[in-house]
Formats: structure tokens, sequence, C-alpha cells
């Protein structure tokens, strides 16, 4: 058999192999583009389940803890600033609460305040403020564009009450940020929870930005 004879058996090889090359090389870019949605899916399904261990691997705590304590003191800074101006005596809770920023990154640098920041409950500055425990989280599966739901009566003191439901979008920002922005609507602010990429197909929660 000559040369010339083996080359066109040759060529369906090869378009076969280019073709399972493009096949691989597209699929791993649909699940790289998809890999922060389905790890979000899986951090509300740990929720659901009170599953700490789930939630702890796609959390980096060190880094939310550091985000954590420079958003909730921003925040109070900012509404010492406001209240001063308006009601210089109602500016003194603010000013507990500042003495109490580490108190509270401690209780939202957990599973339990990783589940309420999922469910549309940021911390909020209040003096003994706690996260929900994991068993006054709301049943309800809380995906990006849907509503999440409203913390139980029974939730502890010190906790946020019965609010109009959390509406969650989740959008890239760059290749490697991604964000879940929640809105309750009315007075309330919108807040963030941030991901970042730590190869191509994980992602770890490890920032928030609070309203301003």
């Amino acid at each position: 058999m000559t040369l010339e004879n083996r080359s066109p058996a040759r060529k369906p090889l090869s378009a076969v192999i280019a073709t399972a090359i493009a096949v691989v090389v597209v699929l791993v870019i649909v699940l790289s583009y998809a890999s922060p949605y389905l790890i979000l899916n899986r951090l509300h399904d740990a929720v659901q389940a009170r599953d700490s261990q789930t939630i702890d691997r796609y959390v980096d705590y060190p880094a939310l803890r550091v985000s954590l304590k420079q958003q909730v003191t921003q925040m109070l800074s900012r509404r010492v600033d406001t209240q001063k101006l308006q009601h210089p005596l109602a500016a003194l809770g603010a000013l507990v609460g500042m003495a109490l920023v580490n108190p509270l990154v401690d209780a939202y640098a957990t599973p339990d305040g990783v589940a309420a920041l999922l469910a549309g409950m940021p911390p909020r500055g209040d003096p003994g403020e706690v996260p929900p425990s994991a068993g006054d989280q709301p049943s309800e599966d809380q995906a990006p564009q849907q509503q999440a739901p409203s913390v139980a009566s029974s939730a502890p003191a010190g906790a946020q009450s019965a609010a109009p439901r959390a509406k969650g979008s989740a959008s890239y920002r760059d290749v490697n940020t991604f964000a879940v922005t929640y809105a309750r609507g009315g007075d309330s602010l919108p807040y963030s929870v941030i991901f970042h990429r730590r190869g191509w197909f994980s992602w770890q929660l490890d920032a928030v930005e609070l309203p301003s």
C-alpha cells in the first residue's frame, strides 16, 4: 500500500480527533461558566439540609471575616455620622454597635451566618445581633431570581424579624468574581454576597457588600 493510498484513511481519523478535542474544550468552557451557579445551588441545598461540612467547603472564613468587619464597621460609621446630625442621642445606639463589631463578625462568619446571608438576611449592626440558627432557616429553597422566605416569628432574640421576602439575582462581575445580590424592596437597600474563583471549576464565598 502506498502513502497515497493510506492518506485518505487517515483524514477521517484526524477529523474525529479534532472534533473530540473541540467538544471537550466546549464542555470545559460551559462547565467553567456554570460552576458558580452549581456551587450556589449546592450551598442552598446544604443550608436546607443543615450540612455544615458542605457549607464550610465553599466558604473562605478568614477572608469573609475580614470583609464582614470592614463592611459592618463602615455601615455603623455612616450610621453614627447620619444620626449625629439628625438625632444626637440616637447615635448612642450606633456607637454601642461599633464596640460590638467583633462579636457580630464572629457570629456571621459561621455556617449559620452564611445561611442567613444566603437567605437574604444580612447583619444590621444592632447590639447583640446574631444570625438565625440553622433550625430557624426557611425550608423553601431560594435560588437566584426566586424569593427567599422571611424569618420565622420564633427566631432567637437579636435575629432579624419577619420582613418582605428577598429576591436574589446572580451574575458574573468578571471572569473570577461572581455576585449574588439580594433586595427586599421598599426602604431596604440591596446587599451582595461575593464568590471568587479557586481554579477552573471551584469557587468560594469570601466577601459581602452591605448597604451604603
